[in-house]
């Protein structure tokens, strides 16, 4: 760079060494074990879908609220700030913030990066958010260590933006520490066996999963006639005819099928165990996505707590963390954060939801129109009230009465 360039301060870009799924998908997917694994294909495995459509959709069905903090620590939900209508009613005018979220949320865990145009109103508050696919985005770091976004759209022109015009969501930093890394290419090893796996199955159903077998003569037979008696045979049993499984061998033949060996029951349950693999690559307990060979009652209850805990949450917290970054102002955050709530998790569950409520308004940090309003309920007269046991007490109070 010259140095009237350094004076000026005129932005340069440096080469973003490259996690970008993109330039792999342009060289192309290697087979395999080792290597690059394509991402829509091993995002197609059934099990793999389970686990993205599971994570997305439920963080997806989970309010995001915008939150304003009070000056004595309260928060209440901020109903009149614009970003509160994006993010829990409508990312635009043609997609819902269900649609949306779900749909980040399938780039994040598919590509490990999830891009948003931010849209701006007047006052500089976010009025819309467009998704764009990870394909259509790359990313340059400029000399002041911030990223410039490239956009390309569906008619091929590309728009250069800045970081503050992106919503960018990262599955896992890179090496270059600007991308997010998929979960796909972290574990690819375990996708390019359970794609393998998939493959040799597929291409079993494609013979209809026919046994294999030897024709037996009882004398030695001229080359060309054992030719004949193969094709006629493999014509016979590769035939879409309905009586196709049936054959009439004369001259002393006789078919002796292969039974399922022991090779290829090892080979049903080596499937069973990449399922697995997979599942625990998205951090998804297996019967959530239901595998239930193991399943009982008590675990079953253990792995959807499981789930919230280990799953969700943590998943929850990274694009909370990035949203509050990206579509508020430095001076924005100090009065308003985002934030799921995660108690919406529980409405599933009638009794365990009813009994935290009794827990709640019988310490008396809950009241009855409090309650009311978390089951989309009218506020009662009077309902505004906290209550307390009569036995509770300041710690140390009984003994200061005896003492007097």
């Amino acid at each position: 760079m010259s140095i009237l360039k350094r004076l000026l301060g005129v932005e340069t870009r440096n080469t973003v060494t490259t996690s970008d799924p993109s330039l792999a998908e342009f060289l192309g997917p290697r087979s395999g074990v080792s290597g690059y694994v394509d991402n829509a294909q091993a995002s197609g495995l059934a099990v793999a879908q389970a686990c993205i459509t599971v994570i997305s959709q439920n963080l997806a069905a989970i309010p995001l609220n915008v939150y304003r903090r009070g000056d004595d620590g309260s928060r209440e939900r901020a109903q009149d700030h614009p970003l509160q209508r994006v993010l829990h009613d409508q990312f635009t005018p043609s997609m819902t913030a269900f649609e949306a979220r779900e749909a980040l949320i399938s780039d994040l865990l598919t590509n490990g990066n999830a891009y948003a145009v931010i849209e701006t109103n007047g006052r500089g508050q976010v009025a819309r958010l467009f998704r764009v696919s990870p394909a259509m985005v790359s990313i340059e770091r400029i000399n002041n260590g911030r990223l410039r976004y490239r956009v390309a759209d569906h008619r091929g022109q590309t728009k250069v933006m800045i970081q503050d015009e992106i919503l960018h969501l990262r599955y896992r930093i890179g090496p270059d520490g600007v991308l997010g890394v998929s979960p796909i290419q972290l574990a690819r090893e375990a996708f390019g066996l359970a794609l393998t796996q998939q493959e040799q199955a597929r291409k079993q159903a494609a013979k209809a999963f026919r046994a294999e077998g030897a024709l037996v003569f009882p004398q030695p037979i001229p080359g060309d006639k054992k030719s004949e008696a193969l094709d006629k045979l493999a014509a016979r049993l590769e035939s879409q005819a309905s009586t196709s499984g049936v054959i009439v061998l004369d001259g002393g033949a006789e078919w002796h099928p292969q039974s399922l060996s022991s090779k290829d029951a090892e080979f049903l349950e080596s499937r069973k165990l990449s399922n697995l693999d997979v599942a625990r690559v998205f951090n998804v307990p297996p019967t959530a996505i239901g595998i239930v060979d193991n399943a009982t009652y008590s675990n079953v209850e253990g792995e959807t707590r499981a789930l919230v805990t280990r799953c969700l949450a943590p998943m929850a917290r990274r694009i909370e963390q990035a949203m509050n970054a990206a579509l508020l102002t430095a001076d924005g955050r100090r009065r308003h954060f985002i934030e799921h709530d995660m108690g919406a998790l529980l409405r599933g569950d009638l009794g365990a939801r009813y009994d935290a409520y009794r827990v709640g308004r019988e310490a008396g940090f809950l009241s009855v129109n409090e309650i009311r309003r978390l089951e989309n309920l009218p506020p009662v007269p009077g309902g505004e009230t906290h209550i307390q046991p009569m036995n509770f007490a300041p710690l140390g109070a009984q003994s200061q009465e005896e003492g007097n």
